[in-house]
């Protein structure tokens, strides 16, 4: 087997994950979050509070944040994770855009698109963190903080850095937009941490009750 083989070999199945993940992350952004103004905190959110203020390109604040942010990982979580955040950040902003730019629409109406870009994102943090990548949004600062605080969840870190990014709405947006954004960060939080099967999560909590009975109930 020679050294590309070994690569594919080791690396495809996450990589797949990540593809996957970044996929449902710029579909979700692009076509519910944005159009609904939805602003959860994360970096697209950040983008488009700037995007607000100055009146310049979202494109361009989504992608400097993201180098940014690269950076980042690449001084404090490693080579590996780096090299994979760099395959994700190219695949999110490639889906991102090309998903933002496209004369397509998948809004129904908000309380059915809030559901559907809370699963989307969750679903898609959740395959890329499992394969030991950010996205190369703040969940890059969620790491780095559970990498020296392993006490502190990643989904809990970064619902705070997002609620954080929130305040900066009240700004830009009006508040029944950020009441919106804060609503949609504690449920993708929640989503995010059951599907990452973090103890602390009261969804996880809930689930392991529920198996734990229907379990007695079936013997």
């Amino acid at each position: 087997m020679n050294k590309l083989q070994e690569v594919i070999k080791k690396e495809g199945p996450a990589l797949a994950k990540v593809t996957l993940g970044t996929a449902l992350l710029g579909f979700a952004y692009a076509q519910w979050m944005k159009p609904n103004a939805i602003i959860n905190g994360g970096v697209t959110s950040l983008s488009m509070i700037a995007n607000e203020f100055t009146g310049w390109s979202l494109l361009w604040f989504t992608n400097g944040i993201t180098l940014l942010l690269l950076i980042l990982s690449g001084i404090f979580l490693g080579r590996s994770n780096l090299l994979r955040s760099v395959y994700s950040s190219i695949c999110y902003n490639i889906f991102f855009s090309l998903f933002y730019l496209l004369p397509i629409t998948a809004r129904l109406n908000l309380p059915v698109d809030f559901i559907s870009a809370s699963l989307f994102i969750a679903a898609g943090y959740a395959l890329c963190l499992s394969s030991d990548t950010s996205t190369v949004g703040l969940d890059v600062v969620a790491l780095i903080v559970h990498k020296y605080r392993p006490r502190l969840g990643v989904s809990v870190v970064l619902k705070w850095l997002n609620w954080s990014v929130l305040v900066l709405g009240l700004f830009a947006y009006n508040w029944q937009a950020v009441v919106v954004g804060v609503l949609f960060s504690y449920v993708n939080s929640l989503l995010l941490g059951f599907f990452l099967r973090e103890a602390d999560n009261p969804l996880e909590r809930w689930w392991g009750r529920f198996q734990s009975g229907a379990f007695h109930l079936s013997k």
